[in-house]
């Protein structure tokens, strides 16, 4: 099983697995921009290398002042972590819920770091006539239940967003309620931004809602670790309370401050890449006999025909050097389902050649 630490990206045990190096791997388990790094944040690592020597700032005052700038939000609304896991451990740690609520299928590090800090864990499934969105009456409901919900937005594995007049009323819905709702916007960037919907604009009118993003994704950046929360600042104050002090390094502040400032062109780049790409993929895959959910994101979540199970293709393309993230694990989901990143048009040419073959082929 190539997800021991339940998430892709995983290039040593692959490596250990199919006896193939890892830099030789195409590696689609990982949801990662496949422009790579923007150009300055690489010359300003390159430039600040010597600063290693020196502590990181544990205020991250000038990430956030330039974060808020660009937010348009106060920096007392910002709190930044090593990564959005970080973000959302921090959360459970500061406002201390004693039930989570998730909606599955979902990241798995909503219920794996809820029960890393004993705290009971209930549910609601998407629905799949809903592209695996749950209802707002669904969420509603547990939201009575719980003292904080997860909602990814967009979600992964499926992609698909909720609609700006779902997030308000969940919103609403969270005060009456007295019920924390942490949207995941982990994803976000990909989206254009007049696609995009968010309740960071209106955050004001509903402070218990919190928004956790993550600079690794879009800047491609993981190695780094650098995520951040947006809330209302009692919030924010109860989890810097929880941080481990230089939890976040310097580098990676550093990386996210040139990325905050590179121009338009980077964000304009990957947004034509990833609607091309994703248009290119869902096409290939459904002429091969594959259900594609019609997600926004950087992702697919890909139903494979009946006769294969994830593991199986998972095998058959690790052993040419495609990695896949087997979806069979995430509660509510089939065991033919599988996870699918978009990537750039040479990569995923390979992809769809190899995939053709394999089912075609084999079996």
């Amino acid at each position: 099983m190539l997800e021991r630490y339940g998430h892709g990206g995983d290039l040593e045990t692959a490596a250990e697995t199919y006896g193939i190096a890892e830099s030789q791997f195409l590696d689609f388990s990982a949801n990662i921009n496949p422009l790579g790094p923007p150009k300055q944040v690489l010359e300003q690592l390159g430039q600040a290398l010597s600063s290693i020597i020196r502590y990181p700032d544990p205020g991250h005052r000038q990430f956030k002042q330039i974060l808020g700038h660009k937010l348009g939000i106060r920096e007392e609304h910002i709190c930044v972590g090593n990564g959005a896991a970080e973000c959302m451990s921090l959360i459970l740690l500061g406002l201390y819920p004693q039930t989570v609520g998730i909606v599955e299928p979902c990241f798995s590090e909503y219920r794996q770091l809820s029960e890393q800090f004993d705290i009971e864990v209930q549910s609601v499934r998407g629905r799949p006539e809903l592209d695996w969105k749950a209802t707002v009456e669904d969420i509603g409901e547990l939201m009575q239940q719980v003292d904080l919900v997860f909602l990814g937005q967009p979600n992964n594995p499926n992609g698909v967003q909720y609609r700006l007049e779902e997030l308000r009323l969940l919103a609403e819905q969270a005060e009456q309620s007295h019920t924390y709702l942490v949207i995941d916007e982990a994803f976000i960037d990909f989206i254009p931004e007049e696609q995009q919907a968010s309740l960071l604009t209106e955050l004001y009118n509903y402070p218990r809602t919190i928004l956790v993003r993550s600079m690794t994704k879009f800047y491609a950046i993981p190695g780094l670790r650098l995520g951040y929360t947006i809330a209302h600042p009692d919030i924010i104050k109860f989890m810097t309370g929880k941080q481990v002090t230089w939890s976040v390094n310097g580098l990676a502040l550093l990386a996210g401050e040139a990325a905050l400032n590179c121009d338009k062109e980077f964000e304009l780049g990957t947004m034509e890449l990833i609607t091309e790409q994703r248009v290119r993929l869902i096409q290939g895959l459904s002429a091969l006999g594959c259900e594609v959910s019609p997600g926004e994101a950087n992702f697919l979540l890909v139903k494979l025909p009946e006769s294969w199970r994830a593991i199986d293709m998972q095998q058959e393309l690790g052993r040419r050097g495609i990695l896949i993230r087997s979806c069979a694990m995430y509660p509510g989901l089939g065991d033919n389902h599988v996870r699918i990143a978009v990537k750039d048009a040479e990569a995923n040419r390979i992809f769809l050649t190899e995939i053709e073959h394999v089912l075609k082929n084999v079996g």
